[in-house]
């Protein structure tokens, strides 16, 4: 670390790192989000499904973002757990359209919150019930009881609708991780 590193660490100037980890099914719209928050000269127009994982940084006003993408494909979904103890703050994706994986959503919820990187730790986990533009979509209410999320007692959580492609609901829930964020020690 240089002498400047060092002066605006003590002074408080540079901005704090916070480690995300962006995590819901396949095709649920994760990396199209991750997309949404870089800035506009950063994103990119066609999105192709994630394979292992993307990083992608972005930052706030005090707060420098590294979001782990990772892939919600079946086969991929075991890699999540190996970067849980890194990670300040979960966003996990949900297609609101997608009734019938609504049961593989909850199961992988529920598995994630209970693994023991996790589990005891106060992070914060955003929702995004994406696809709200679609005519079938469920709202986040209805999304939020198929997910049982009124029974996450332990942790700070906030659910937002979204839709990823027009970028609607994403800053809502950004500015909830931020202003969470700017209160914990990371």
């Amino acid at each position: 670390m240089g002498l400047l590193d060092k002066l605006s660490g003590w002074l408080g100037l540079r901005k704090k790192e916070v480690n995300v980890l962006c995590l819901g099914l396949d095709n649920s719209g994760k990396t199209t989000i991750i997309n949404q928050l870089k800035p506009s000269s950063t994103q990119t127009h066609e999105i192709v499904p994630t394979i292992g994982f993307n990083i992608e940084r972005f930052q706030s006003s005090s707060l420098s973002f590294i979001v782990f993408d990772m892939s919600g494909q079946s086969r991929y979904r075991n890699l999540w757990e190996h970067y849980y103890k890194e990670s300040h703050a979960i966003i996990f994706v949900i297609d609101s359209v997608d009734k019938l994986r609504m049961v593989v959503a909850k199961e992988e919820l529920d598995t994630l919150l209970n693994h023991e990187d996790i589990r005891n730790r106060k992070m914060p986990v955003l929702f995004f019930a994406n696809k709200m533009d679609l005519r079938d979509a469920m709202s986040s209410v209805r999304v939020s009881q198929l997910l049982s999320l009124e029974n996450i007692k332990e942790k700070p959580w906030h659910i937002c609708a979204s839709d990823a492609i027009k970028g609607e609901g994403l800053q809502e829930g950004l500015d909830w991780l931020h202003e969470y964020m700017k209160t914990v020690k990371t």
